[in-house]
């Protein structure tokens, strides 16, 4: 690691920010002996909160047990950048790609989602720093401006409205040399404090009646007479029904395990701006950002005005390994310094306070996919590829519809209704990736020009859009 960057990242907690905090609350107890339910929701992150708040909304006389491996919100979802964005299909370009026909239905569902997710907090006083202050695009390689029309003019096309900013038009909002033009979505993107929003989840759910036990990982489960048995280290859990919001780790489906990998994304926060580093960024409106490269950053203002700078490098290691030593990566760390400094020359001498890494689950589509199991008394979502925050909610609501059986408008999707296809396995897999994530980084640095590796994988419908 050259010098500076070393300085800039010494003495950075090898931890998230969000989860460096006296705020989070002591876990509940975990599970002892047997018990019965009549929902049973195995994972306490987004996905796993969301489905027992709502079931217990839509039902306030419903049994729901909860039942986390450690504690809610430990990983994914209070390890991610607090991007709360209203698209269910990974941005519009992949949507378009898979569900032309129903793109603009998509698009309404996610900000209609978006402003329930908005209303729930409201109702149940979570404050988690949620500000609907949209999102800013930059381009930064000259082939990308093109992009950002033919993304404004996708969304124009299905209902949405996403502006497009000259090179000075963006620079005004953010103060960059690299920015060459940008566009602002200003209705469908907020930003939050993940951890908080987990708390305040866990504790709207604990209020309702939920019976959250964590530090319980289940470690089988099969199929009974009339329920699903659920087996714990310390105890067993019946329930008539469940919903699997494990995502990254291994789904206790096993016929899942090659539908999703995970891949590590990591982060950097730095240091409190002072208020005349916060002027010379002129990042008056506070809104989320991220650049257009298909190996790209993005970054945001927290509330104690640090800044939050993750992405670029997504690392997936052999043989799904998923390990928490795996956390931490200094190479990423030095890259994202250098990116940093090279966005913003005059935040030189800023220092990085946190420094973390994590796992995400992708499939092959790039955006969560949905199914029933065992008589369809299991219901699973997964596959959200760090979009999650948002999506996770409308998951949730998926799994519901299926459990009860009922038809419902986002039943009858075919997003809902398809599958990606899985992954091979290794070590193809492991050399598929590679070569993937190499050939992106070669277009990202010529002109965008996809190489025949990548057009094969357009053709194939594993083309990856962002």
């Amino acid at each position: 690691m050259s010098a500076p960057y070393a300085d800039a990242l010494a003495g950075a907690k090898p931890l998230s920010h969000w989860l460096d905090s006296p705020d989070a609350p002591a876990p509940s107890p975990r599970l002892t002996g047997d018990t019965t339910c009549d929902l049973a929701v195995v994972g306490g992150g987004f996905s796993g909160l969301w489905t027992a708040l709502l079931a217990k909304e839509r039902d306030p006389s419903l049994d729901v047990v909860l039942v986390e491996a450690r504690s809610a919100g430990w990983a994914a979802s209070g390890r991610n950048g607090g991007f709360v964005s209203s698209s269910l299909t990974h941005g519009l370009g992949n949507g378009a790609e898979r569900w032309p026909d129903e793109l603009a239905e998509l698009e309404r569902m996610g900000l209609e989602n978006l402003d329930e997710i908005e209303d729930t907090l409201r109702r149940h006083g979570i404050d988690c720093g949620f500000r609907r202050d949209g999102k800013l695009w930059a381009a930064t390689e000259p082939h990308q401006v093109d992009e950002i029309r033919a993304m404004c003019d996708l969304a124009a096309a299905n209902g949405r409205k996403i502006d497009f900013l000259t090179g000075d038009e963006i620079r005004a909002q953010v103060l960059s040399p690299t920015f060459l033009a940008g566009a602002y979505d200003s209705e469908g993107y907020a930003l939050t404090d993940p951890a908080r929003l987990v708390w305040g989840l866990r504790e709207a759910c604990l209020r309702l009646g939920v019976r959250i036990h964590e530090n319980t990982p289940v470690v089988g489960m099969r199929e009974a007479s009339n329920s699903v048995l659920l087996a714990t280290p310390h105890g067993r859990l019946g329930a008539r029904r469940v919903a699997l919001a494990t995502n990254v780790f291994p789904s206790l489906l096993r016929r899942l395990r090659l539908y999703t990998v995970p891949v590590y994304d990591y982060v950097l926060t730095t240091e409190p701006l002072t208020a005349d580093q916060l002027a010379s960024l002129g990042w008056k409106g506070r809104q989320g950002m991220s650049d257009m490269g298909n190996q790209f950053h993005y970054y945001r203002l927290t509330d104690d005005n640090r800044i939050l700078w993750g992405g670029y490098d997504a690392i997936y290691y052999y043989g799904s390994g998923l390990r928490d030593d795996l956390d931490q990566r200094p190479e990423t760390f030095a890259t994202l310094a250098e990116h940093f400094f090279t966005t913003f020359p005059q935040l030189a001498g800023v220092r990085f306070s946190h420094a973390w890494g994590g796992a995400i689950d992708t499939c092959t589509r790039f955006t969560a996919f949905y199914g029933k199991a065992m008589s369809g008394r299991v219901a699973y979502a997964l596959g959200y590829t760090g979009l999650g925050v948002a999506a996770s909610r409308f998951g949730a609501q998926v799994m519901l519809d299926l459990l009860s059986g009922r038809e419902s408008a986002r039943t009858r999707l075919e997003m809902v209704r398809s599958k990606p296809l899985p992954f091979p396995p290794e070590p193809v897999r492991y050399v598929g990736v590679e070569l993937t994530r190499r050939a992106l980084d070669r277009a990202d640095h010529n002109g965008g020009h996809r190489n025949l590796w990548l057009r094969t994988l357009d053709r194939c419908g594993l083309g990856f859009d962002s």
